[in-house]
């Protein structure tokens, strides 16, 4: 298999079309390979749109939607990171190469352990990760630039809203199946956000997000 050429046809064919067009995230996704990030049995469907199986009933996002969901996010040099769903560490790698520095959490242990030597063997030493439950929240004082939710959440926790710093960008997918709307909110001032839908998807929600309250008769 030509991985370059496969790459190449990802970008032009998946990516490109889905109205990805910041030259920096189209460089990246050349520089980081996604091939190693990849469960070995699955390496072949490296490029493929389509989710990839991780076990645990998670996967890998869409080429096209880990490419949008960056530039949405615009990441900046400076950037703190949070990163919810460490997943196979791919994403977390994108966005580790864009910003400061990132913190990613993952509930799964074989998820955090696995995309810890994966991340430490490509360098990445601007990243720590955690085996937790962070579905509804992630205590840290110090706050975050951006905010990424790997995972759909039928509801979202204000909590998340409360640790973006001023300026901080929040991607999430809210919703339930089959209809979730992948949105972007920013905290323009203290208390005060503002919330763009982006485009609808579905993808598998984490693990104990919050569902709103059923209505019983």
């Amino acid at each position: 298999m030509d991985m370059e050429q496969a790459r190449y046809n990802m970008v032009e064919q998946q990516i490109r079309p889905w109205e990805v067009l910041d030259q920096d995230v189209l460089d990246l996704l050349s520089t980081v390979r996604r091939e190693d990030f990849v469960p070995d049995a699955h390496r072949a469907l490296a490029f493929v749109d389509m989710e990839i199986p991780l076990g645990h009933g998670q996967a890998m996002w869409t080429p096209k939607l880990e490419a949008r969901a960056l530039q949405e996010l615009a990441l900046r040099p400076l950037d703190r990171v949070l990163e919810v769903g460490s997943g196979s560490g791919y994403l977390t790698a994108l966005l580790a190469s864009l910003a400061a520095e990132v913190v990613s959490v993952d509930i799964v242990p074989e998820f955090t352990a696995e995309a810890t030597r994966k991340l430490r063997a490509h360098g990445f030493d601007n990243v720590t990760l955690h085996t937790g439950d962070a579905a509804r929240d992630w205590p840290d004082e110090a706050g975050f630039d951006v905010i990424v939710l790997t995972g759909s959440t039928p509801l979202l926790s204000d909590a998340w809203l409360r640790r973006l710093r001023v300026g901080g960008r929040l991607f999430v997918i809210t919703g339930e199946a089959p209809v979730m709307y992948a949105q972007l909110i920013t905290r323009t001032a203290p208390g005060a956000t503002r919330s763009v839908t982006l485009f609808e998807t579905c993808v598998a929600a984490l693990i104990n997000a919050p569902h709103p309250a059923a209505f019983v008769f």
